[in-house]
């Protein structure tokens, strides 16, 4: 059985966002919280004047760097969480390649994200897009900053639900569910939906048509939270079918979240994983940590 979070470290405030924001989860979860370092060596340097090529030394500042932050990590998690079982380990894979192989073996993967911040670090940008584009297990996505919301211990866990889109293994409603459950915070439920095009004729012809549709579309959302909420009786669940861009509606909502959770289809196509629009936005706009959950 897979027990463990895991949390990508870099030392950047992105990752160490992530190791704190980790750290709450594990002890919220109950289980270890893994520390992955991905400490890729480059296997040769270049002088490039002469055009000659050295070896790397086997030791250096950067060497003792890499060999010192998940210890001094590990120190102050345990200090400033008593009873947290922590764990850290150093691996010479590139970034993506070292937090996929690490997810494998975790109920939930935590990363530093950049988002619009500016500034670097190799959790950042394309690497966390191409690890939540491509992992099995769910990946939470946190930033650093005052305003990313990491610090943040209530707020709603707020649920981008698309109905169009089938999980069948209920592992996107089932998360937010669990999520909302474990920080005993009500759970709000947003799913977007657009009615069809004016016939031509004038607003007022739309108006029974649309209203019928938006009772369809909520009735439809109640089917499906239905099972949870008899799952999850001590959950407050406050349902929104939304008509409008259901990642613009997800942002507004995530603002005085504590978490914002969305599915990823688990599909391959033949340009590889992808994210999808609505996630992609969200990851983008929502200071909140987002949890990307892939599902079938």
């Amino acid at each position: 059985m897979l027990r463990n979070v895991t949390v990508g470290l870099d030392g950047s405030p992105e990752s160490l966002a992530a190791v704190d924001w980790a750290a709450r989860e594990a002890q919220l979860r109950d289980t270890p919280l893994r520390l992955v370092h991905a400490w890729h060596r480059q296997p040769h340097t270049y002088a490039a004047l002469a055009g000659t090529v050295l070896p790397s030394p086997g030791k250096g500042p950067h060497r003792d760097w890499a060999e010192r932050l998940p210890r001094e990590t590990s120190a102050r998690l345990t200090e400033r969480h008593p009873g947290l079982r922590v764990s850290a380990e150093q691996s010479t894979e590139r970034p993506v390649t070292a937090l996929l192989a690490a997810s494998r073996d975790a109920d939930l993967l935590v990363l530093g994200s950049r988002g619009r911040s500016g500034v670097t670090g190799f959790l950042a940008g394309s690497v966390a897009l191409s690890v939540v584009a491509r992992s099995e297990r769910p990946v939470v996505l946190v930033l650093a900053g005052e305003d990313a919301g990491t610090d943040r211990l209530t707020g709603d866990v707020v649920l981008g639900l698309d109905l169009g889109l089938e999980d069948s293994d209920g592992a996107v409603i089932g998360f937010a569910f669990q999520a909302a459950s474990r920080r005993a915070a009500n759970l709000r439920v947003v799913h977007g939906w657009k009615p069809p095009s004016s016939s031509g004729y004038g607003a007022a012809f739309d108006i029974e048509p649309n209203a019928e549709l938006g009772a369809q579309v909520r009735r439809k959302l109640g089917d499906a939270l239905r099972p949870w909420r008899t799952k999850f009786p001590g959950v407050e669940v406050n349902e929104q079918a939304l008509i409008g861009t259901a990642g613009s509606h997800l942002v507004n909502a995530s603002r005085n979240a504590a978490l914002v959770v969305v599915g990823r289809h688990n599909r391959r196509t033949r340009t590889g994983s992808h994210i999808g629009p609505v996630t992609q936005a969200v990851l983008q706009h929502v200071v909140a940590p987002v949890a990307v959950i892939p599902h079938s």
